[in-house]
């Protein structure tokens, strides 16, 4: 059973990588190939030069994902077959006697590594591409901030709950899985409705919304679909990159609108009107809360997966592990199981693609389509999204529709 479990995972994990190579090579040789020429629906809009520096922009972060990915399978072969895990486990053992401890200690000091291994990249696609491109505004002092903050973060937030769960692990007896998932179910409500008050100003400064005329029309499209928030803010965008976005965060008394600066900058009244009220069909139609369920009830099936390997010895020694306990455990579930799972990104990819078009649709009802459609080729345009992706790399990846769907479904609701 190990051997055959161990030919599995390296199958899988082979086929994954092989996945992401082809997948990214189709989408940089279709954009390459399209690069010449502006898309029609596109002409009046978006220049050639414009075009090609999207075109070209993309094809740069698709080789930087190539890049990650080879990364990321060397990692995760270095820690299973090549004994990572195992000289980790070892030593985290000799720094601490409780196995509680020397759990936490290992899965910390695996992602350490890991975030270390992958800084380079992280660096250069801030500071080489997203520089190059014209996209970047973070200097290196507030680049080394956020990670600092992150870090920090992370450690007051997640080393209890780690603590909780591996503890919940140990003592729970043969239902632990779901009490692991209530507690993490809580948590990530939590931190959904902490999120916008608690968490997201420690990174951005935001502020309420100053343009009377804009606040106008936006409190008349909120009072028009019933929708109620905490209020409309606006988030320094800018200090990092010039791409703009709008969102929603947070749930029940927390909820609040969100611009970037320089969407606002980007946009017209009448066009960031659209944008609004496309973000309020995602709420109108209760995306949020779909995605929200059905991310409890995969989370259930995978603990409950998880319950039925803990005390299977061919689950860790297929992966190259000969020291077993929960926090193993959890970690070997978490390193294998993307690549078996990979092969099902689409399906998630399409349920989110057809709530952007729903979201479209309600957007139509409530503005004029054409507004959003201004709004969208804008934002297309300075944000440097391709026009042309690879639609087999669309299909499999992209939760947005291709720009040139999108607008052919917006102009056909007109009609």
């Amino acid at each position: 059973m190990t051997e055959a479990f161990s030919l599995l995972f390296a199958i899988a994990l082979a086929l994954t990588l092989s996945l992401k190579l082809w997948l990214g090579w189709r989408h940089i040789r279709h954009i390459g190939r399209n690069r010449a020429a502006v898309p029609a629906a596109f002409h009046d809009n978006i220049t050639l030069e414009q075009h090609q520096h999207a075109a070209d922009y993309t094809i740069a972060k698709t080789r930087l994902g190539l890049l990650s990915a080879w990364l990321d399978t060397a990692l995760v072969a270095a820690f299973t077959f090549g004994g990572g895990l195992q000289w980790l486990a070892i030593h985290s053992q000799q720094w601490f006697a409780s196995p509680l401890l020397s759990g936490m200690a290992l899965i910390v000091a695996m992602a350490v590594i890991s975030s270390l291994i992958s800084l380079p990249l992280s660096l250069y696609g801030t500071f080489g591409i997203e520089s190059r491109f014209g996209f970047n505004k973070t200097t290196i002092g507030l680049f080394l901030q956020d990670q600092i903050k992150g870090i920090a973060l992370g450690a007051a937030i997640g080393l209890p709950l780690l603590a909780l769960v591996l503890w919940l692990m140990d003592i729970s007896g043969p239902q632990w899985w779901l009490w692991v998932w209530l507690v993490w179910s809580g948590f990530q409500l939590l931190m959904v409705a902490l999120f916008p008050t608690l968490i997201a100003p420690l990174f951005n400064k935001f502020k309420p919304l100053e343009d009377a005329e804009l606040k106008l029309r936006i409190e008349a499209l909120l009072k028009k679909t019933g929708f109620k928030s905490q209020g409309v803010f606006v988030m320094d965008g800018s200090r990092r990159s010039s791409h703009g976005n709008a969102y929603f965060t947070g749930f029940g008394a927390s909820k609040r609108i969100v611009f970037f600066d320089t969407l606002l900058s980007q946009l017209s009244h009448t066009e960031i009107e659209a944008v609004l009220a496309h973000e309020l069909g995602h709420f109108k139609h209760r995306h949020i809360i779909k995605r929200i369920v059905l991310t409890f009830a995969l989370s259930l099936a995978l603990l409950w997966m998880l319950g039925q390997l803990l005390h299977a010895p061919w689950f860790y020694a297929g992966l190259g592990v000969f020291a077993p306990s929960t926090a193993m455990a959890l970690i070997l579930f978490l390193t294998a199981m993307p690549a078996f799972t990979f092969p099902l990104t689409p399906l998630s990819s399409l349920m989110s693609r057809r709530h952007e078009y729903e979201a479209d649709d309600f957007a139509s009802t409530q503005t004029r389509a054409d507004d959003l459609v201004n709004a969208l080729v804008k934002l297309y345009r300075d944000n440097g999204a391709t026009l042309t992706p690879d639609p087999v790399h669309s299909t499999f990846y992209d939760s947005h529709p291709p720009a040139a769907l999108r607008i052919q479904h917006l102009k056909g609701s007109q009609q």
